[in-house]
């Protein structure tokens, strides 16, 4: 890592926080959820941040939660993220701006139009984030009754990304004039996007899975990574993984940016950090705790099994796989039951948590930095919007002392952000992406 070498920062933004119990936090505020100016502040505070891209997930559902449970909590509650997205590209001047959208669930076309639009309302901000969905629940919203089987899920994804591609770079193909299509098993397609290419030639292609097919995927298509480690030695191993996986696509290592989550708790002394850690897990409600515990590891069911007994070793999961075989791994390290591990990891739910003074916190993510474990991070503010403000007013400029953060924008685009080439046109000699003269 070179000195002159700088991480890229995201934003995982929320209602009101990712620890689980946020929403009781005196200082939030539960109806965020449907207020724009919530939003608004998050995005403009990053950006005063000089962070790369402010990042909404989404889901094709409501969480497979009782409802009693959900009621608990904020997180059933979201706006559709390009919507929102769009709005913000409005009142926002340089942060990227990155929304989930489904493969299982979605059409390319849709997907292709609907981010090159912001794209273009952005002036090249826009990222997409392929999910393939974790929630058995979404199925039944898309005339289905059972979600798809993890590598079906995959190899549509791929397929997917490989048709939205092309619909992007479709643009000279369609005044040639001809016009791209693509013919497969889960997708025929034959059009174009009715855009030519965004300042930055199209979105930024993000993805979050840690499963072979999850890997796979990123390292053929992905040029932003969040993944999931906890500590050192594993997020090395994920770094060199994926980034050696992609020369047999034809592609360098940076052209992809790992960007793993990261829970801070900030504090003008280790033991402010820890006191305001352990307000928020005095207020975790057991129940949800639980029940959010189960849902993470998807298998809703575990709710019910002896919250005092162990967690099984041999679980499997339809639905995420990485999230499971984490907190199966932390729960077996640490000797914890159900309960106790609902407990432990209510805030990150597996990600990386860091708790201390400015100082502290930017020693660690330095050190992960500079040992090739993380091209960035993607922060996850235990209450929001007051831990934005602790990590952008404290942890930031101690960042920038060191040479690690910028101290202004000196691009547009969220490529240029990311330090990402120009996009590849890709060519029509791909066995599944032709382009055929029009009829």
């Amino acid at each position: 890592m070179t000195k002159t070498a700088q991480m890229k920062l995201g934003l995982f933004a929320t209602n009101v926080g990712h620890h689980i119990a946020a929403w009781r936090h005196p200082s939030a505020t539960v109806n965020n959820g449907t207020v724009f100016h919530h939003q608004l502040r998050l995005a403009q505070t990053a950006e005063r941040g000089m962070f790369d891209a402010f990042f909404l997930a989404d889901g094709a559902g409501v969480p497979n939660l009782p409802p009693a449970i959900m009621a608990r909590g904020s997180r059933c509650v979201s706006f559709e993220p390009s919507t929102l997205l769009a709005a913000l590209s409005q009142v926002t001047h340089r942060i990227g701006l990155v929304a989930t959208s489904s493969s299982t669930y979605d059409q390319p076309f849709h997907v292709a139009h609907k981010f090159m639009s912001l794209d273009h309302l952005s002036h090249g901000r826009a990222g997409w984030n392929l999910v393939t969905g974790v929630n058995s629940t979404e199925a039944l919203n898309f005339n289905s009754t059972a979600m798809m089987a993890h590598a079906e899920r995959y190899a549509r994804a791929c397929e997917f990304a490989q048709a939205v591609l092309g619909l992007w770079d479709s643009w000279e193909a369609q005044h040639d004039p001809q016009r791209f299509a693509h013919v497969g098993k889960h997708f025929s397609v034959r059009g174009g996007v009715p855009l030519p290419p965004s300042p930055q030639g199209r979105p930024v292609l993000v993805q979050a899975g840690g499963s072979e097919a999850g890997k796979e995927l990123a390292a053929e298509t992905a040029e932003m990574i969040y993944s999931v480690q906890q500590d050192l030695g594993e997020a090395q191993g994920f770094y060199r993984d994926v980034k050696g996986r992609m020369a047999k696509y034809g592609r360098s290592p940076d052209d992809l940016k790992i960007m793993p989550g990261v829970f801070p708790i900030v504090g003008r002394s280790q033991q402010e950090a820890e006191d305001k850690f352990g307000e928020l897990q005095d207020l975790v409600d057991a129940d949800l705790a639980v029940a959010a515990l189960a849902l993470a590891m998807g298998r809703p069911e575990l709710a019910l099994f002896p919250l005092d007994g162990p967690v099984p070793d041999d679980l499997e999961s339809n639905a995420g796989t990485t999230h499971l075989k984490i907190l199966t791994e932390i729960a077996r390290a640490r000797k914890l039951t159900l309960r106790q591990l609902s407990i432990e990891v209510a805030g990150g739910y597996g990600h990386w948590t860091v708790r201390g003074t400015p100082q502290h916190i930017a020693d660690q993510l330095e050190e992960r930095f500079a040992a090739k474990a993380a091209d960035g991070f993607n922060v996850m503010p235990a209450t929001l919007p007051g831990g934005l403000d602790d990590f952008v007013d404290q942890v930031v400029p101690e960042l920038q002392r060191r040479g690690l953060v910028r101290t202004e924008y000196r691009g547009a685009t969220l490529r240029d952000h990311l330090g990402l080439s120009p996009p590849r046109v890709r060519g029509d000699s791909r066995a599944d992406v032709r382009v055929l003269a029009q009829a």
